[in-house]
């Protein structure tokens, strides 16, 4: 995905591979040095946020488990709660100051103004969104993930190929569609939906075989939604290059360089390990699709 969505349930040591990730592009306007979030230019008092002292964060309605808890965005739990309330506090906002507003998903890498300062809702960096919004340095790694129910014959598939005979489902606008439609059924049309609860409806109704969906929302559907469903296993990182999600901002915002810079400086500090390890399930459990 979404790029898909994301745990009081997934408390499990993760593959920490966001420490590996490497930056991204600047987006936002050129600055003398680096960026140091908290500090100089990037110091609270500097930042022209959308609100005087208030830093506004954006993200889709419903937001779903391991990303978000109980489609709460304000409380804190969930990965990228979590690394919100995070990059607030590096550039010096405690929780009382951020607040939340709702953008669909697709409305919020459109060009255009926006109604937030940055937004986290599984957004996968791609350069055909970065024509229209700017991202953050990358917080996470991704790796799409298909499920099936156990009973299925599509939860017996061990490739690629294998997988092809079967209806597959993704939420539109994501990288999980894109990952299903050009890795697994480039010739067949893959069955879209507004949601991932769209989507897991149908597979329950039979009208698909399998979902594709990223894996720590795979984890999540198969150990707390449907149990009698499983991971059939990860796709491939498209062109060997890794998906990566990173923080939407309005395009050339002046915010885009400290927002970096407070994910940079997390991941430095072992703040986003800490975060996956708390609320991501570990992803050497999903076997990987040939």
């Amino acid at each position: 995905m979404r790029g898909m969505r994301a745990v009081t349930a997934l408390f499990a040591v993760v593959l920490v591979v966001v420490a590996g990730c490497a930056p991204v592009e600047e987006q936002g306007p050129a600055a003398e040095g680096p960026a140091t979030a908290g500090a100089g230019d990037c110091a609270k008092a500097a930042l022209k946020t959308r609100t005087p002292g208030k830093f506004t964060f954006g993200t889709d309605q419903p937001v779903y488990e391991p990303w978000f808890s109980g489609d709460d965005p304000s409380n804190g739990k969930g990965f990228e709660s979590a690394v919100a309330y995070a990059v607030a506090g590096k550039l010096g906002y405690a929780k009382a100051e951020v607040d939340w507003v709702r953008v669909p998903f697709n409305a919020a890498i459109q060009p255009g103004p926006k109604s937030f300062d940055a937004n986290l809702n599984e957004f996968s960096i791609t350069d055909d969104r970065r024509k229209a919004v700017d991202f953050s340095t990358p917080y996470y790694d991704v790796t799409q993930a298909v499920v099936a129910f156990k009973s299925s014959p599509a939860a017996k598939a061990t490739t690629v190929a294998a997988l092809k005979e079967f209806k597959l489902g993704a939420q539109v606008g994501t990288t999980s569609y894109d990952a299903a439609a050009k890795q697994v059924q480039p010739t067949q049309q893959v069955a879209v939906y507004n949601n991932n609860d769209d989507a897991k409806q149908a597979l329950r109704n039979n009208q698909v075989q399998a979902i594709v969906v990223d894996l720590a929302t795979a984890f999540y559907i198969t150990s707390a939604e449907l149990t009698d469903a499983v991971i059939v296993g990860q796709l491939p990182a498209s062109g060997g290059k890794a998906e990566q999600f990173g923080i939407v901002l309005d395009k050339g915002s002046s915010l885009t360089r400290c927002v970096s810079a407070a994910v940079d400086a997390l991941r430095a500090d072992g703040t986003l390990a800490q975060a996956e390890k708390q609320w991501l399930a570990e992803a050497g459990k999903a076997p990987k699709l040939t």
